[in-house]
This record gives structure tokens, C-alpha cells and sequence, in this order.
């Protein structure tokens, strides 16, 4: 079933009333009618299924049937902070990424970055980028959307970890090194409902200052096996690991 998320001001009464780019997906792409049935979620813990009711080219209402008591969330909140790459692998790793349950994520400007983010250009990128993760979110039948914050400075994100207990960066040189089990161990140290912060680098990885930096400053370096993975990879390899080890192996 198709799921649709509103504002906390489409629902009332039991009526939720839908607006924006999804009336043209309900009507034009999907094809529906009145009488088909939908899924809504306004991303702050109401979800329910829901019939429509009218369609029109401005709106479209649907009368809740009955609220969801749903849970397709990872049971660790995981906060990916990826270094500006080019071309579009900034948009597939908020996809993808979106898709296997992170919460939040923060482009950033690495030492290695190829590409700069223009201020002017940014607000586009962003908007660009949450509507990605909007409807990966749906098609994933997430029962949150994940967060898109503004780009940042490595020194920013730096920062923006000591919020964290849990923080890792993902470091080419650790994998050389051969060090393959602190991942497993460093994730037995987290506890269900408690976050993750990770940092992974752009093309070309972290560099050895930058990973000096979070070091000094509580990250814990780790590997992703014995090969060295794409870094729009290394997000959906670790957001992979994290849901293995909380979902599939217990």
C-alpha cells in the first residue's frame, strides 16, 4: 500500500487532507480513485490507513479507516556524516541510505572534497535532497523521514559529535592495518534507542589529519572488511552491518 507522508495540519477530524506534488503522484502516476486505500503518516508518530475520499488538481482528502501501530525504524538512531563527492553520489547515499534506516545526515566539506557546495546554490541542493529522502522514506515505508542538515565543515562535524557517546570514523588505514573486528565490538557497546554518529569520507577517504582530529576527539576509527569500498558505499555498508547486527542476528 502506498504511503504518503503530511504536516501534523493535514489531519483533522479524521480527515487528512493532502496537498503539493503528491496529489499529481496519487492521481496522475498511481492512478487512483476514490475508494482506493492509502497509507498517511505526518512523521511525528501517527500513521494510519486511509481511504480517499475526493480528488481535485489542488487537494485530495482521504477519511482515516484506522491508525497503525508500526515500527520500521532501526532500533539505534544512525547519524551519517558524508564528505561532498561528485556528481549525484551525495543524492544516492541520502536514497539509499534513507532506504536501510538512517535517521539523519550531514554533507560536509572534506580536506579530500572535490566538490564545494555555493552558498547560493545550497537551499536547491537541500531541497533537492529532502525530497529524496521523502520519498525514499515512503517507498521504504519508513515511519520517520530522515533529516538533511546544512552543509558543513569537517570542524563542524567534529563538533557536532561530542553530542554523541557513540561516534566512529570509517578509515581506509584501519582496514589496512587488518583491524576488521573493532567494528562488531565497537557496535556491541550500543544499546538499542541510544545513536550512532559515523564519518565517512569522500572520494579519496579520510585524510591523516583529519583523522588524527576526530580521533583526539572520541571517534573510534574503524574497517569494512578486508576491501576497500566505494565511499558511496561505505554508508550502505555500515547502515547494512548496523541492521545485521540489531535486526537479523538476534
Amino acid at each position: 500500500m502506498q504511503r504518503y507522508f503530511v504536516n501534523k495540519e493535514a489531519v483533522s477530524d479524521g480527515v487528512v487532507t493532502i496537498t503539493g506534488e503528491d496529489v499529481k503522484h496519487i492521481s496522475k502516476v498511481m492512478r487512483m480513485e476514490p475508494g482506493d486505500q492509502i497509507i498517511c503518516n505526518d512523521n511525528d508518530g501517527f500513521s494510519a490507513r486511509c481511504e480517499l475520499d475526493e480528488l481535485s488538481k489542488e487537494k485530495v482528502t482521504a477519511k482515516v479507516l484506522e491508525q497503525l501501530n508500526e515500527n520500521h525504524e532501526l532500533p539505534v538512531n544512525v547519524h551519517i556524516a558524508y564528505g561532498l563527492s561528485k556528481g549525484d553520489k551525495v543524492e544516492a547515499v541520502v536514497q539509499k541510505g534513507t532506504e536501510l534506516g538512517a535517521s539523519c545526515f550531514y554533507p560536509f566539506a572534506a580536506q579530500r572534497s572535490v566538490v564545494k557546495w555555493d552558498d547560493k546554490k545550497e537551499p536547491k541542493k537541500l531541497e533537492r535532497l529532502e525530497k529524496i529522502a521523502k520519498e525514499a522514506a515512503e517507498q521504504s515505508h519508513r515511519d520517520y523521514m530522515p533529516v538533511v542538515k546544512g552543509h558543513h565543515t569537517f570542524k563542524e562535524i567534529i563538533e557536532t559529535g561530542k553530542q554523541f557517546a557513540h561516534k566512529l570514523l570509517v578509515y581506509e588505514e584501519t582496514a589496512k592495518e587488518g583491524k576488521h573486528p573493532v567494528l562488531f565490538r565497537a557496535l556491541q557497546e550500543v544499546k538499542p534507542g541510544e545513536a550512532l554518529f559515523v564519518i565517512i569520507g569522500p572520494e579519496g577517504g579520510i585524510s591523516p589529519r583529519e583523522a588524527e582530529e576526530a580521533e583526539k576527539n572520541g571517534f573510534l576509527s574503524v574497517s569494512l572488511g578486508p576491501r576497500i569500498v566505494r565511499s558511496e558505499t561505505a554508508p550502505l555498508y555500515i547502515l547494512s552491518a548496523i541492521s545485521y547486527h540489531f535486526e537479523i542476528s538476534r
